[in-house]
């Protein structure tokens, strides 16, 4: 205890191994073991050695810290500092290398000076760049649309120097000026933005605080450990619970950040700011006040910042000064809003009903966007299990024919939502198994225990390689049973491991920790392979960088036993359901081949990989000039959409009506009648 009667965090610790023995671990239930009220801290340097023991009591693999995890650690906060490698320079790199090359050497009195060091030393190199820029931005400045150079940080070396860096750097400078020219913007109000970004990140360095140097340092011993484990401070913590819960209490806005202002990009339905008809997207947030109190100028504020100020308690006001393009210039308005409970509907699961015309047979089929497996663990909280369990629901009482689930943009989240959901389309059994910390330790299976089949007839699962994890999970285990044809991107991003989140005592933030890996029914992990798509559809990720294992310090992946059930298979009655045989996956592969072939959609998609794959990692600025202004255009017409025409575009995409041919198809192998095989292609002489 310290004088003041609370719990330190190094006694708090103690109790890790004993907790563990009996089961899930979370580190504020040893303040409620002890009957104590965590209170607020500051992040302090005397923490970092009992944080990093957190990760590492409870990490699948790493249990201590040695020679090869302090260089990973090195790289890694390197690469936090100076993720461009547009700053440093090599003698700079060494040097913050030989302060922290003895970084695990105390675990008692920790000495983090080095972290100040480094501080210094960037905010020295960012000042130097922004000179530098200043300097060649200068009347001089001439515009080469020629540039070509090579982007990607992990090809590069570090600069030898200050004159190689800055070298880089004019032909840098020339990709930031193609991004403005490209949105119509001459060239004197695009030199005068892109130094803008330049003094911006000299003083967002300089306002940098210790608490975020600590977290920093602690992210990236996370990340030492592997690409998935990290550190949440206070305000990161709170981001990862709203996406969980999918609620909020604030104004229902989506806000970025664009040349130091604060621009609202969406709103909400039924959320604050949409119901008050004050606010419109790309709308400027210049100025936040709470109600009674000054306003406060927030132009070149951090967006992290902003979003504090803006959010609050449901029924307290915030009072916002808004710029607002008008004609060929700008209104101010100042707006008054309540903040209220705000639903993330977008994020939530949704169904489409569309019916086909096949042959003069009505077919209705059922589409669901389902982009993240969200839980809130609250009493009485929302889940994506539930709510997909409703929309099946709906589904069946619309008497759909099949039903298409898209995993496509789902990147994961709750195991335990996972396994529910897979289980609402076979009978029971088990659906993954987790291993855990420590050799010759059984994996643990998860399994489904609700008999009834929720949906019994086709389904296509449509997957990308974005798709990760609790999605791979869903999807493995679909294919493993034969439920499901899986169609999509080659395959799934590979992500086969599982994380635990660990708050930690006095409101200091949490522990994000790998804490074992999981496979699915036939034995396999989803590591690095990923789950393959039976029918290969052209996507706009397969391109050879995107998955897990092209990350840092990826976990490898293994085999073990096949544990598949039995009992997940009804042959009979009003829960049987067909398994997906060879034949079909034949017969389905060969008409969407064929359709796939005649789709202009899918041939624009495999003429930007075949550029994209050509170009390699070389940036040419007149091609930014020729692409980015289409993109920026349908990309606020993203933005600015109502509902309606968001539900329009989303069902035109190419993978989605594929999805849904596909789907048709199994619907009549499912029923028995015969496909007609596409006409072959004579052989071009």
């Amino acid at each position: 205890m310290d004088v003041n009667g609370r719990a330190t965090m190094s006694s708090l610790f103690n109790n890790i191994k004993i907790l563990m023995a009996a089961g899930s671990f979370a580190l504020s239930s040893i303040v409620v073991a002890q009957g104590m009220t965590p209170a607020k801290e500051d992040l302090e340097c005397r923490y970092l050695s009992i944080i990093e023991q957190g990760f590492l009591a409870n990490h699948v693999k790493y249990s201590n810290r040695d020679v090869e995890l302090a260089n990973r650690l090195i790289e890694q906060y390197l690469k936090r500092l100076d993720p461009s490698k547009i700053y440093l320079v090599q003698n700079d790199v060494d040097a913050i290398k030989k302060s922290m090359i003895n970084v695990f050497e105390k675990t008692k009195n920790r000495d983090c000076s080095f972290l100040d060091e480094a501080q210094k030393l960037i905010l020295a190199r960012v000042s130097d760049r922004a000179a530098f820029a200043k300097q060649f931005l200068g009347k001089d400045f001439k515009f080469d649309p020629t540039t070509e150079f090579g982007f990607d940080p992990d090809k590069r070396a570090w600069p030898k120097n200050g004159d190689e860096a800055n070298e880089y750097l004019k032909k840098y400078i020339q990709f930031q000026i193609s991004n403005y020219l490209a949105t119509d913007m001459k060239i004197d109000e695009a030199k005068k933005n892109v130094l803008k970004n330049y003094e911006r990140a000299v003083k967002r360095t300089q306002d940098t605080k210790q608490d975020d140097l600590l977290s920093g340092y602690l992210d990236s011993f996370a990340r030492a450990l592997d690409p998935h484990s990290s550190f949440f401070s206070r305000d990161v913590l709170e981001d990862f619970e709203i996406q969980m819960r999918l609620s909020l209490e604030g104004i229902g806005a989506t806000l970025s950040s664009q040349d130091g202002f604060t621009v609202v990009e969406q709103l909400v339905p039924g959320g604050a700011a949409a119901k008050s008809s004050l606010i419109e997207p790309q709308d400027k947030i210049i100025a936040v006040g709470q109600d009674g109190g000054p306003m406060e100028n927030v132009i070149d504020m951090d967006l992290k910042d902003v979003v504090k100020k803006i959010r609050g308690k449901k029924g307290t006001k915030v009072h916002l000064t808004v710029l607002r393009k008008s004609g060929d210039g700008k209104k101010r308005l100042d707006v008054v809003l309540t903040r209220e409970k705000v639903n993330l509907e977008d994020e939530a699961a949704a169904i489409h009903f569309i019916e086909k015309d096949v042959a003069g047979t009505k077919k209705k089929l059922g589409v669901i966007n389902f982009p993240s497996f969200y839980a809130d663990s609250r009493r009485g909280g929302r889940s994506s299990a539930a709510d997909l369990k409703q929309i099946v629901k709906e589904a069946v009482d619309k008497k759909v024919d099949g039903i298409v689930l898209d995993l496509s943009n789902n990147g994961g989240g709750s195991l335990e939502d996972a396994v529910k959901i897979a289980g609402l389309f076979f009978a029971q059994g088990n659906v993954v198994k987790q291993s855990s910390k420590g050799d010759g330790k059984a994996e643990a299976a998860l399994r489904d225990s609700d008999a009834t089949v929720d949906w019994s007839g086709p389904l296509v699962v449509l997957t990308s390689r974005i798709s990760a994890s609790a999605s791979e999970i869903v999807s493995g285990t679909l294919q493993d049973y034969k439920r499901a044809v899986i169609v999509g991107g080659d395959h799934t991003y590979g992500k086969g491991s599982v994380q635990s989140v660990l708050p930690i005592p006095h409101d200091l933030g949490a522990i994000k920790v790998t804490v074992g890996m999981f496979f699915v029914p036939s034995g396999k992990s989803t590591q690095h392979r990923g789950v393959d798509a039976d029918i290969v559809l052209p996507g706009p990720f397969s391109i050879d960088d995107i998955g897990e294992k092209y990350m840092d310090y990826s976990l490898p992946p293994k085999t073990i036993e096949a544990f598949g059930s039995p009992d997940a298979y009804v042959k009979e009655g009003s829960n049987a359901w067909k398994e997906i045989k060879p034949e079909w996956l034949k017969a389905l592969n060969e008409r969407s081949l064929d359709r796939v072939s005649k789709n202009e959609e899918f041939k624009k998609i495999v003429d930007e990989l075949n550029k994209a794959k050509s170009r390699g990692k070389i940036i040419r600025v007149s091609e930014v000039l020729k692409d980015k202004n289409e993109k920026d255009k349908k990309e606020k017409a993203k933005k600015i959409a109502s509902k309606n025409k968001k539900a329009e575009d989303y069902l035109k995409r190419p993978d989605i009506q594929e999805a849904e041919s596909v789907l048709l198809d199994l619907i009549s192998l499912e029923i028995g009648k015969p496909l007609i095989a596409p006409p072959k292609q004579a052989n071009a002489k």
